[in-house]
């Protein structure tokens, strides 16, 4: 079983707004999860993200591949940390 961290989308139509979620890489974009990490809202001015940083460390420790998307705000958010 491969577990992805990935994006779930719950907006309504033409306002988006995402979920990060670990998930099973079978199950469907919107689909069953097995823990949610985060939101991202798009449209938003800032403060687009809101991420549990120490979750999603722990998630790809034991394995979970990230979406190019999730990496780059995990990596975003590392530094975010690391400069305060």
């Amino acid at each position: 079983m491969s577990v992805k961290i990935r994006m779930k989308r719950v907006g309504a139509k033409n306002t988006p707004i995402f979920r990060i979620v670990v998930a099973d890489g079978r199950s469907p974009r919107d689909g069953k999860f097995i823990e949610e990490l985060g939101t991202y809202w798009p449209q938003k001015k800032s403060d687009k993200v809101k991420l549990d940083l120490e979750r999603a460390k722990y998630w790809v420790s034991k394995g979970a591949q990230p979406s190019e998307t999730v990496a780059s705000f995990i990596k975003k958010a590392s530094k975010a940390v690391a400069a305060a």
